[in-house]
């Protein structure tokens, strides 16, 4: 919270400034990219702020690179957009079985394929959520304001070094790129993450869980003990199984671990009036139209409750607490086909959930208020 004593110091700043800053403050200490529309503030910042900065010549080359860092105990960032997303999934696969922790950073923008570089969009939730092959999830968060610039980057890194897993921290063009005023005096102080690393005379076996089921750390850089990382199907030394109970066991693992850990991750932001039978629902760059129909509706006297999502994989429980209470659901989100609508409620929906949806053009407040009101 905000201190009394604290004195507003006015920036006029752009989202990815926050991001780059936030993620070295937080200990991110190397950033690999291809430069991409409209990722590219992030690219360009990176080189003055990371302790190190490598341009890949391709975004496979990128989680390559970043992978590689992973293993010497680095923590490595990246940004790009859908096109450079897609050339990324094989190897987001490889560093997921590796259990590798880093942070990808998904400037959405207008699709399919090349789409329009310079057109924001928030379509790229189904992609995310379809990553990694089998159904597991990635941890993945969703910046809905300046202010989430500088909080979820710590977050989305202490969760990938909790969990040792690739994390993906979403946002839009419009976020990271447009200048806005902003009150510099509302960031918090950043604290510090490090990993943890295996500190024990008896034998390391790098995928052995511990009680929370998650290995111990050492990089490859150590010489104490053997250390293998392994992309196929292996047991909790490392080695090559094809599908042996102790094999499979640890690919059981790495779908649990994220799920059993998610209440630590939760994070999301909840205004409900306890009259209201109506909760409008949104996230990202929607979720600044959606605050604003909410306070508008209920400057009319319309009682209504507001629930922004931060994170959005895999599906909180409580999200579906909070929608159970309410007979009407309008979900805002900058897509044709409602994305996270459908995470929530199914294909077949729910009587009573509507949604406000639109490609190449920011939703409006006037148009959740719209909707609200039929």
């Amino acid at each position: 919270m905000q201190e009394t004593n604290k004195k507003r110091k006015t920036a006029f700043i752009d989202g990815s400034r926050l991001i780059t800053e936030s993620c070295v403050r937080a200990g991110a200490d190397i950033f690999i990219g291809y430069p991409i529309t409209p990722a590219d503030l992030l690219y360009k910042y990176a080189v003055k702020r990371y302790l190190r900065m490598m341009a890949a010549p391709d975004e496979i080359t990128v989680l390559q690179w970043m992978s590689g860092f992973a293993t010497t105990g680095h923590i490595p960032v990246t940004a790009t957009s859908f096109p450079g997303y897609a050339l990324m999934i094989e190897s987001v696969n490889m560093a997921f079985m590796m259990e590798l922790p880093m942070v990808i950073i998904l400037v959405q923008r207008l699709g399919p394929a090349t789409g329009t570089a310079t057109i924001g969009a928030m379509g790229d939730l189904a992609v995310v959520n379809g990553t990694i092959s089998g159904g597991s999830h990635l941890p993945t968060f969703a910046i809905s304001n300046l202010k989430d610039c500088w909080d979820l980057p710590p977050r989305a890194i202490e969760t990938a070094i909790k969990l040792r897993t690739p994390v993906v921290l979403l946002t839009s063009k419009e976020m990271i790129m447009t200048l806005c005023s902003f009150d510099l005096s509302l960031l918090e102080n950043i604290s510090k993450k490090q990993i943890m690393m295996y500190d024990n005379e008896e034998p390391y076996f790098p995928y052995k869980p511990d009680n929370n089921g998650v290995p111990s750390f050492l990089p490859f850089t150590q010489n104490k003990h053997q250390v293998r990382f392994n992309a196929s199907t292996h047991d909790i030394k490392g080695i090559l199984q094809n599908s042996s109970a102790e094999a499979i066991n640890n690919t059981r693992r790495l779908h649990n671990k994220i799920i059993n850990h998610l209440e630590s991750y939760t994070l999301y932001e909840s205004d409900e009036q306890s009259e209201a039978k109506t909760l409008v629902v949104s996230y990202d760059i929607a979720a600044q139209a959606a605050r604003e129909a909410v306070s508008e509706l209920r400057l009319k006297g319309k009682s209504v409750s507001l629930l922004i999502a931060k994170t959005m994989l895999p599906i909180p429980e409580v999200y579906m607490n909070i929608l159970s209470k309410y007979k009407k659901v309008v979900v805002a989100e900058e897509n044709l086909d409602g994305q996270f609508r459908q995470l929530l409620f199914g294909v077949a929906g729910r009587k009573g959930v509507s949604g406000v949806n639109g490609i190449a053009k920011m939703i409006t407040p006037e148009a959740i208020i719209t909707e609200v009101l039929k």
